[in-house]
């Protein structure tokens, strides 16, 4: 009885995740559709990119030479933000300035890092924004985007006309995540689906749904609308910097998200540990730090993902069958996500086990915050306990 009333429970989840769910698992948002057929280029259009950056020396060139190699009919100009590095970043960025003829286009600044209360990613944005607001001439738009992802040549031309032309105050692109290694032809698709399914990307876009979130590698924003929410100030403390700022922005106006092909990311994940780590810095954050949401985010996990395979494979009869069209779903809804990265429609099989790894990457999540090293990233441990920040 008990595994029948799993079966079903995990039928009707995928039947509602695939019919009602925003269809989150289309991966129809896509940047090539943002600018509405026939809308003017983004002539005189000014963008400022800040770019903070912590020991970022490995990437920091290749994105640099992506951005002052952009084909833009606007204005771009480049903050490097240098959060205390030790191996040289802004020296390297300076240099690849000096290699493509454009220091005038870089600014570098530097911080003592974060205050108390904030991230050291936010606070470096801050400052880089910080700037800008008291420059003679404000940007149209700030251009976030991480030390470690590289654009290609028309990306910002295209994200820029679409903001023009859909008066966005926020928007954000999903970069394409490196998937080379077999850890990230494992786990990388999955991260992306499991993504999608919490913040479906057309629910975001949807002016009338409280659903907001936007991905950090990308993120152009208009400066008068951030600046009259407060600026970063109103989320310093978030691990999910991103998503925490798509929400501060969709209360001052419409905001976009969607894939891409033509930003792609420079960071590798070759091991099961660098995916694991990339997870458990925020997973916790993503519940709010409460071991409610924990217990509820593993149940649901379990009855979704994990029971459906099982069910159909040992369960009795009068389950079997719904746990077997639930798994048909599953392995339906993920479809999408392969052929975005090119991979075999196999790996669909081994979703349930993804998912459970990536169960247990919450739960470990959630013991580091209990340690007090939630949060880590590159020496820092930011995520809050007891009210207080960690450093080393």
């Amino acid at each position: 009885m008990i595994l029948t009333l799993l079966a079903f429970a995990g039928l009707a989840v995928w039947f509602y995740l695939v019919v009602f769910h925003g269809g989150f698992w289309r991966l129809t948002e896509r940047d090539a559709d943002f600018a509405p057929r026939g809308a003017p280029a983004p002539v005189g259009v000014a963008v400022t990119a800040i770019i903070p950056a912590r020991d970022e020396a490995d990437v920091i060139g290749q994105c640099l030479s992506s951005l002052l190699a952009q084909q833009f009919c606007g204005r771009l100009d480049i903050v490097l933000v240098d959060d205390q590095s030790t191996d040289g970043t802004p020296e390297t960025a300076k240099a690849c300035a000096a290699i493509h003829g454009d220091t005038g286009r870089l600014t570098v600044l530097t911080t003592d890092g974060p205050a108390s209360g904030w991230t050291g990613k936010l606070a470096a944005m801050q400052r880089g924004f910080d700037h800008v607001l008291g420059l003679s001439k404000v940007p149209d738009f700030v251009l976030f985007c991480d030390a470690d992802i590289a654009f290609g040549p028309a990306a910002l031309e295209r994200l820029a006309a679409g903001a023009v032309a859909r008066k966005t105050v926020l928007a954000s692109l999903m970069v394409k995540l490196r998937c080379e290694s077999r850890a990230e032809r494992c786990f990388v698709p999955a991260f992306v689906f499991f993504f999608q399914m919490l913040y479906p990307f057309a629910r975001v876009n949807d002016p009338k749904s409280p659903t907001a979130a936007a991905a950090g590698g990308v993120m152009l924003v208009r400066p008068e609308a951030l600046a009259r929410a407060g600026g970063l100030k109103a989320i310093r403390g978030a691990l999910i910097d991103d998503c925490a700022l798509g929400a501060l922005m969709k209360r001052q106006g419409p905001i976009w998200l969607g894939l891409t092909d033509a930003v792609h990311s420079l960071r590798p994940y070759p091991g099961l540990k660098d995916i694991e780590r990339m997870v458990t810095r925020s997973a916790y954050a993503q519940l709010n730090y409460s071991p409610l949401r924990l217990f509820g985010a593993v149940l649901g996990m379990i009855v979704v993902y994990l029971a459906p395979p099982l069910i159909a494979l040992f369960g009795e009869a009068s389950a079997r069958d719904a746990a077997l069209v639930a798994c048909l779903l599953m392995a339906q809804a993920y479809m999408p996500s392969l052929r975005f990265y090119n991979l075999s429609r196999a790996y669909a099989l081994a979703l349930p086990l993804i998912a459970a790894c990536y169960t247990w990457f919450t739960l470990e999540s959630a013991r580091q915050h209990m340690l007090g090293r939630g949060g880590a990233w590159k020496g820092r441990y930011q995520a809050p306990a007891s009210g207080q920040d960690f450093e080393p």
